[in-house]
């Protein structure tokens, strides 16, 4: 099946649903800048990327000698992608990229994911380091690494995890010796490093955490540092081979090809590496490059679900199966009322994740580039907020999607040739890596909403209701499709702020809040993708009137958000008391696996 990049909906979500710093009316004329850089990705990628993704899957990545050999045709893909510059298309200027907004550079990274996801996680760690050594290495540093690693010439990796340090990187044992001439020794072994050694470019920038000498224990005692796969010279020639290396790549269920290595650093005199920010800071320096890697994550979960969506329609207008009223001999399956239901589950929360997945890179455009500075303020609690939920949600939702995906395939959907298995396989990464979902809504409840007092979920909970507001001046008829959706997304809303309100009341215990994390995080995504739903449909109803009347963009927007109402806005007053009656819950989960 061809893969089609949604540039529309994309385009829609970025100017309409989710504006960033450039203005609330984005201009035509900006609008049509954005459409023709959409546009031209698009080709790309439909015509280079999308049709390795069967290919690399059967052939994975091969570790042969110490080396990693990619898949055939990812070179000239990958290489494609970078001489037309979209691997910097969002990042500095000062350093040779475009500085577009966060918006355009996410939309790009879209399409590559739904084209081939094993690739696409190459040049998305690199465009995630950027911004991390932008916030905090030296210049000369920046000066050194930053033009190649935006041109996509080098790359970069994100090493954290160890055998014994997951998701508790308290634990970890990498340690860094200063060398005395202001570099210093890296020793240890990091686990799960995505591409972590390849064959698609010239150089590997490994952002390696570890510790020093003079460390106090726990997470406050680690530091971060670059170690390039080659020694870098002041004039930016590549010298020798550094002291680390690939001692293996994992085995996975999905996103086969793309290489996860377990990396040694210091066989031999140890690996030399640059300090990054301040000593025994370095997991705030890296926060700024695992959340970005958090929302590249979410929307991984969007993007694969496009992809599964996409094939599973068009099986679905293609296979006869049965009879259905309408049709003479046997009818497409999409005549039958419960592939549809399937297929408009699957394009609802798609197209939900894709609305949330622009929200939060709006955010953080507007974080960093809107010169009000109330807007500044609301972009960045914003973007803390969203992070954890777009990454948690969206990747759920993939799972699910892909899951759907195959079962609308029927059969030819566990048989791997059709391509809707490896779909499923690939969409369940991502709820895993980058901090498990269960870590990301402890994240949103314990850093996110509770410290401040619940001020910046309060706020986001008011310009959801403002979004529903319009609702009641459409026509009577659209008002008539619209306004029950419109009620029961303004009743999520109200179950999310009593939820709000359980959370940051009184002194709790902390396991009921640990216990309520993960419904509280799903009540709140589907309560703002609904809100978000609901503003798209307003917004193409005004689109169509000032067009002269009536649209098909209009008329599936409106029941998309209904459908996505009908369908999950129902859910919050469960997800509601999931959150209020925690330790209950808990209880009776003990009891019931033998525990108590």
């Amino acid at each position: 099946m061809t893969y089609r990049v949604p540039v529309d909906d994309i385009l829609f979500n970025i100017a309409t649903v989710a504006p960033g710093p450039l203005s609330p009316e984005v201009p035509t004329e900006t609008r049509e800048e954005w459409r023709a850089i959409l546009d031209q990705a698009a080709v790309l990628v439909e015509e280079t990327i999308a049709p390795l993704n069967r290919a690399s899957d059967l052939a994975e990545s091969k570790f042969e000698n110490g080396v990693v050999r990619t898949p055939a045709g990812w070179r000239e893909a990958y290489t494609t992608w970078t001489e037309a510059g979209w691997n910097g298309v969002s990042l500095p200027e000062s350093h040779g990229g475009a500085g577009l907004p966060i918006a355009i550079g996410t939309a790009t990274m879209e399409m590559m994911t739904s084209a081939c996801m094993s690739l696409s996680t190459l040049p998305v760690l690199t465009q995630c380091a950027v911004p991390a050594l932008e916030a905090h290495a030296d210049p000369a540093l920046l000066d050194l690494y930053l033009p190649n690693l935006i041109s996509g010439a080098w790359t970069a990796t994100m090493n954290l995890t160890e055998p014994q340090a997951g998701s508790d990187l308290s634990l970890l044992k990498s340690r860094a010796e200063p060398a005395g001439d202001g570099t210093y020794r890296l020793f240890g072994q990091k686990t799960f490093i995505t591409f972590g050694e390849h064959d698609l470019a010239e150089n590997i920038i490994h952002l390696v955490l570890a510790r020093l000498p003079d460390a106090p224990p726990g997470t406050k005692g680690i530091s971060l540092f670059v170690a390039p796969k080659f020694l870098v010279h002041p004039d930016g020639r590549l010298g020798q081979r550094n002291d680390l290396r690939c001692a293996g790549i994992e085995h996975k269920l999905g996103i086969k090809a793309s290489p996860t290595c377990t990396m040694i650093y210091g066989d031999e005199e140890g690996a030399v590496g640059w300090l990054v920010g301040e000593p025994h800071r370095g997991l705030h320096c890296m926060f700024t490059m695992m959340n970005r890697a958090r929302l590249a994550t979410g929307l991984q979960g969007v993007a694969i679900a496009e992809r599964a969506y996409q094939q599973a329609l068009a099986y679905a207008q293609e296979r006869r199966q049965g009879r259905a009223a309408g049709h003479s001999g046997a009818a497409p399956i999409i005549a039958h009322p419960d592939v549809l239901r399937m297929l408009g589950r699957m394009k609802a929360l798609t197209m939900a994740g894709r609305a949330l997945a622009y929200f939060s890179a709006a955010a953080i455009d507007d974080a960093h580039g809107a010169s009000d500075d109330a807007v500044r303020r609301r972009g960045d609690v914003y973007a803390g907020l969203l992070t954890p939920i777009l990454k948690g949600f969206s990747t759920e939702n993939g799972v699910e999607v892909a899951s759907l995906g195959i079962q609308v395939h029927g059969g030819m959907g566990y048989i791997e040739e059709t391509g809707a298995a490896q779909h499923w396989r690939d969409a369940r990464i991502p709820p895993i890596y980058e901090g498990t979902n269960g870590i990301q809504a402890i994240d949103l409840v314990t850093r996110k909403v509770t410290p401040d007092g619940g001020a910046g979920m309060q706020m986001l909970i008011a310009e959801c209701r403002d979004m529903l507001a319009p609702v009641g001046s459409l026509p009577a008829d659209i008002r008539a499709t619209l306004a029950p959706a419109a009620a029961l997304t303004s009743a999520a809303l109200a179950d999310l702020a009593v939820a709000t309100d359980w959370l940051i009341a009184g002194e709790r215990d902390p396991d009921e809040r640990l216990c309520a994390a993960t419904p509280y995080l799903r009540l709140t995504a589907i309560a703002l993708c609904a809100s978000l739903l609901t503003k798209g449909a307003v917004a193409a109803v005004r689109m169509a009137e000032a067009n002269g009347g009536s649209s098909p963009d209009h008329r599936m927007r409106v029941a998309l958000a209904t459908l996505f109402a009908d369908e999950l806005a129902v859910e919050t007053p469960g997800l509601l008391r999931k959150v209020i009656a925690p330790a209950a819950n808990s209880s009776l989960r003990s009891a019931a696996i033998g525990l108590a």
